[in-house]
């Protein structure tokens, strides 16, 4: 019977060529949207669980309330670590790690700046890496020791055993390659590329060692023998800052490692989502446009009914059940998803190269994977029955006597079924075309709105080997500003793009001892002001005339305004345990997140410990191309140990916007698949009409209308659909938008504009997908539909 079935399925494929080829083009469509955002969700919720230890791995977070508001990061002190190790049974190990940066590590000749991290021996136990060579037990033990991941080993010694070799790392400090680790996961939150000794980071850095309870610099990983009691466990150690510091007020808690990618958002010390809501969008997107087209293949196969419907009778007379009718359909529905599946995978693998470079990530299909296939087999499957199952319950319904003797469809009940399909199909649409629109126009406006420094022309160079120097820096800024190539030269601690480190200890006249403030604090050199093209508001900026300048601060308005201070300059204040004068106030300029307010700032002179980036502002009255050549060669001459390690201000700040205008992209991608698949079954719904009303339409023609008003006529049930459509879709997705730019402090205001798009757009193709059948319809000779009458 089944091989009766499929022989009767390919046939009727064959036979309608052009139905067929609508519908399973439709099916490959609707599979590889789905199939391509379904590898993308999947790549995310792997976040970080390749390690062996992730289900009771936690990351430690420091909850501080400051700004009238708990801030919330993975910054936690040195000494947490061994202390939370030692006072609690349920700690299989802790860890402290420093945050990846990139450092230069060189053999022989070659010199690559690539990301190292130093860290506990206990880190690699607690993240189980896959050791390739070397030994994992005495990983990191000696303080001149470093792992390389298996890349960095290949680029360093090519085929030569790099165990027991010695490497320099910044040019100064002799290791030796201990061990080889496979290279992380590009689904890893914590990216590196070679690891080095806690010791080592205590021995370069000495004030770590002074560091107390109220200093946050480092990365704390904890592994719990139970994970189940991770709520009491947070509960017990909520305040163990204060037990060990009575003037560390801040709070602890621990952070599942598989949720640290996904659950990154927190508001009051508590996690609320983050990436994980944008996945909920895209699986549901992904479903959507699936469920879109199998209403598209339901809509196009009952607009076939008639043609069907006299199989159905002749099959039913001979002795065919209505089982196995349902069988037949439901197998047909099943042979074209198999077809529109082996099509998708076509266009998943054309596609796949261009969402890679889009996402920067490497999305690959796991053909030896039988999760995969079965994956694949269930998709085929719901897609068929989902696809057939209307079609097929609704054609094997026919009364045979009835169809033989001529059929003749009213619009009934299935008429209706088909038009609250359409209506569903354009709701969906016109969601995603609003969601779309507003998402782009929130991003022109920030990236429109001001940042208070002008960042083009302007790149940040790494201060690392001679560079930090101070007298080599004022050597470097003489020799670029008379080269021409520069206009502006300066220094600040870290890029100008990225979050500086914090402090709440700060103290002046009139402060509220119980009010806590976080300031941003950063070092700035001579000349910061003119080569960012920024603004003071007051006072002065740092300039090598005043002598004094030492324990002189610089506040940005926000902080100013935070503080309640109405005449700031000569305002005597305690930063730390020095006192300090206000000098200046400087315009506030964007430094972190463009979506939100620009936080309390505290500027001090750059000491030579505390130069990270040399700033320089470009001469526009010259080429760029040979600027940057001129800066290179000075660089390199002054720096010649080190390669040159540049970039544009600009290009780092665009990356601020990487979410949002992926969000974009992929939503106008899809929502475009989405109303294709859509004005598919739109066409299914207009051949039906035309169908059961192709003799009203000859009678009219006869008697003296145009093609003109049989268009109008046609098309105006169809613009009263996608009215309902809309009717129900701009409420939604108000609301989802709504929510989306609630988490912005600077977003736009929600306009008539998107609702206005999205009206004459899903008019515009309804309009378009009608007329192409109506006007074959409306141009047809009546008498080849009137001449049995």
């Amino acid at each position: 019977m089944f091989k009766l079935n499929l022989k009767i399925a390919l046939r009727n494929l064959w036979k309608n060529k052009g139905f067929s080829l609508i519908n399973i083009g439709g099916l490959a469509i609707g599979i590889a949207s789905c199939m391509i955002l379904l590898l993308y969700i999947v790549y995310e919720l792997g976040f970080d669980k390749a390690n062996k230890n992730y289900d009771t791995t936690f990351v430690a977070y420091t909850n501080m309330e400051a700004n009238g508001k708990v801030n919330s990061w993975a910054w936690t002190p040195g000494l947490l670590a061994p202390a939370i190790k030692e006072k609690f049974a349920n700690v299989v190990n802790s860890s402290r790690s420093s945050y990846p940066y990139p450092s230069l590590i060189s053999y022989g000749e070659k010199k690559i700046k690539n990301r190292a991290i130093f860290a506990d021996p206990s880190f690699v136990k607690i993240l189980g890496f896959n050791f390739l060579s070397g030994s994992e037990a005495q990983a990191l033990q000696n303080i001149n020791a470093v792992i390389l991941t298996q890349s960095l080993a290949q680029k360093l010694f090519g085929n030569e055993n790099p165990i027991n070799k010695t490497v320099k790392f910044d040019n100064t400090e002799p290791l030796t390659v201990e061990a080889i680790i496979a290279d992380l996961p590009e689904n890893s939150s914590l990216k590196f590329d070679y690891i080095m000794p806690w010791k080592l980071y205590e021995k370069k850095q000495t004030w770590i060692k002074e560091q107390g309870w109220g200093s946050n610099f480092c990365l704390t990983l904890v592994q719990l023998k139970d994970a189940n009691s991770i709520d009491q466990f947070n509960a017990t150690i909520k305040n163990f800052y204060t037990q060990n510091d009575k003037n560390a007020d801040n709070e602890l808690f621990l952070h599942p490692l598989a949720k640290w990618h996904l659950y990154n958002e927190f508001e009051n010390g508590r996690p609320v989502g983050g990436k994980i809501d944008q996945l909920r969008i895209f699986l549901i997107l992904a479903i959507c446009i699936l469920l879109i087209a199998c209403v598209n293949f339901m809509n196009l196969s009952t607009a076939r009914s008639e043609k069907r419907a006299k199989e159905v009778g002749v099959r039913k007379a001979i002795g065919s059940s209505r089982k196995a009718l349902i069988s037949q359909f439901i197998l047909e529905s099943t042979l074209l998803a198999f077809i529109g599946t082996v099509i998708a995978f076509i266009l998943l693998e054309i596609s796949l190269p261009y969402f890679n470079n889009l996402l920067e990530i490497n999305l690959i299909i796991h053909y030896n994977d039988y999760k995969y296939w079965l994956t694949l087999v269930g998709l085929i499957i719901f897609t068929g029955l989902i696809a057939g199952s209307y079609p097929a319950f609704y054609l094997s319904s026919f009364e045979p006597i009835k169809v033989l003797k001529g059929f003749s469809l009213k619009a009934g009940s299935a008429f209706s079924i088909r038009k609250v399909l359409v209506v569903f199909q354009f709701v969906f649409a016109g969601c995603l075309i609003v969601c779309t629109v507003v998402i782009y126009q929130q991003l022109n406006f920030i990236k429109a709105k001001p940042i208070g420094y002008n960042k083009g022309n302007l790149i940040q160079m790494a201060a690392q080997g001679s560079l930090q120097d101070r007298k080599k820096i004022e050597l470097l800024k003489q020799q670029l500003l008379k080269s021409g190539a520069a206009q502006q030269v300066s220094t600040l601690s870290m890029d100008l793009d990225q979050g500086g480190n914090n402090t709440s200890n700060v103290s002046w006249p009139g402060s509220n001892p119980k009010e806590s403030i976080l300031f941003n604090e950063r070092g700035i050199g001579y000349d910061f002001i003119n080569t960012i093209e920024g603004q003071m508001l007051q006072g002065r900026e740092f300039a090598p005339e005043f002598k004094a300048d030492s324990n002189k601060v610089i506040f940005n308005e926000a902080a100013i305004k935070a503080m309640g201070l109405k005449n700031p300059i000569g305002t005597v204040i305690n930063y730390g345990d020095t006192k300090c004068t206000i000098v200046g106030v400087m315009k506030d300029f964007v430094v972190e997140s463009p979506y939100q307010k620009v936080a309390p700032t505290i500027f001090y002179p750059a000491a030579k410990n505390s130069i990270g980036v040399i700033l320089v502002r470009l001469n526009e009255a010259k080429n760029i191309s040979s600027s940057l050549a001129q800066i290179d060669a000075i660089v390199k001459d002054i720096n010649p140990n080190y390669p040159v390690d540049r970039r544009f201000v600009s290009e780092s700040f665009e990356e601020k916007f990487q979410d949002e205008r992926l969000l974009g992209i992929l939503s106008n991608w899809f929502g475009g698949f989405a109303i294709f698949i859509s004005s598919l079954g739109l066409l299914g719904l207009a051949l039906f009409m035309a169908e059961q009303r192709k003799k009203e339409i000859s009678i009219r023609k006869v008697l003296g209308a145009s093609t003109g008003n049989i268009l109008t006529l046609l098309n105006k049930d169809f613009i009263k659909l996608v009215a309902i459509s809309n009717i129900i879709a701009f409420p939604i997705a108000y609301i989802i938008i709504n929510n989306w730019l609630s988490a912005y402090e600077y977003r736009i205001s929600i306009s008539f504009l998107p609702f206005l798009i999205a009206i004459g757009l899903s008019v515009l193709i309804a309009a378009l997908t009608v007329s192409m059948q109506s006007i074959k319809v409306a141009k047809a000779n009546p008498v080849d539909a009137l001449k049995y009458e």
